[in-house]
């Protein structure tokens, strides 16, 4: 087997005891799958909420030729793991920049395959599962946030694609200048666009077991008033039924006044000063839904322009 004269980094997050106890075996298999490819290689680690020491212990008992590629980088607090995701990928050097979940560390060989399919052409590559596993809450949850994303937002989502990626520089670098402040790095990716494939995996698609459905939910809607125009959409058409709602009262305000018998038929007995106390309440109805509609275009775009707190800080990196 040939040697890659290629530089690639593998970034992987760290945030639960059972990526702690799966970290030699994830190490292990990814280091004699990748050094038998590539000349150059590192491994980026990313502490999200876990304590150094231990980490530190699970590492130091590794070979010295696998630990002097290992970097670790210790977040000052627990972040989002999208957010931990993002780390990783700012302290990456490599040509190519592969996340790797510890779902597939019994499957260290999709390394290989995500980096073969980046040399038919593509700067992005991702591991697709065949389905979603997980509650009828979440499932429903994750149905209507996936419509209104792909209707709205005008990107290309693959809503069962796993986060375990291949990313070439170019379109890494893309990325990272982007800068966005939102918990949904999938989203990120398919805004920069570039060329894209994906792998198939039987491994099904699980959310994250760290969060409740009403995090999750909080996700989800940050992620909509990030990268889609839905709730201005909304007003709109709410601007809209307000207008439809006005007429038919004005109209039915005008009718009774006229006729004493409503749009249903029914007699009413019209009252002094009724008929035009309803057609003013209708318009004024409308004239604020409009308000509201002009009010929501400008809050998006001054929202667009002020994204610009950090992600992340990270306390302190170490080299083995």
């Amino acid at each position: 087997m040939s040697v890659r004269q290629s530089f690639i980094s593998v970034v992987g997050v760290l945030q639960s005891q059972h990526h702690l106890r799966a970290l030699p075996e994830w190490l292990n298999g990814l280091f004699n799958e990748i050094s038998s490819r590539f000349s150059h290689f590192e491994f980026v680690l990313v502490n999200n909420g876990l304590s150094q020491r231990e980490i530190e212990q699970v590492i130091q008992p590794l070979p010295e030729h696998l630990r002097q590629h290992i970097f670790l980088l210790n977040l000052s607090a627990a972040v989002n793991r999208d957010n931990a995701w993002l780390a990783g990928l700012d302290r990456s050097n490599g040509d190519y920049t592969l996340i790797f979940e510890f779902d597939f560390m019994h499957k260290p060989e999709l390394a290989a395959q995500l980096w073969e399919r980046t040399q038919a052409g593509f700067d992005i590559v991702y591991l697709r599962a065949k389905q979603r596993q997980l509650s009828l809450a979440q499932r429903a949850l994750y149905r209507v946030f996936y419509s209104i994303m792909q209707r709205y937002s005008g990107l290309k989502l693959d809503h069962l694609a796993h986060h375990s990626r291949i990313i070439s520089r170019r379109a890494l670098n893309s990325l990272l200048r982007l800068r966005e402040n939102s918990r949904y790095l999938k989203a990120n990716f398919a805004l920069v666009g570039y060329n894209t494939d994906a792998v198939e995996v039987p491994e099904p698609l699980t959310g994250d077991a760290n969060a409740s459905l009403g995090e999750q939910f909080r996700s989800a809607l940050l992620a909509v008033t990030s990268f889609t125009t839905f709730l201005r959409s909304l007003l709109l058409w709410i601007f809209l039924f307000s207008v439809l709602v006005a007429a038919v009262a004005i109209f039915n305000a005008i009718k009774v006044k006229m006729t004493n018998v409503d749009i249903f038929g029914e007699h009413v007995e019209s009252l002094s000063g009724w008929a035009f106390l309803v057609v003013l309440m209708s318009v004024f109805f409308a004239f604020t839904c409009l308000n509201l509609y002009i009010m929501s275009i400008y809050l998006s775009n001054i929202y667009s322009e002020i994204k610009n707190r950090p992600l992340y800080i990270i306390e302190s990196i170490k080299r083995f």
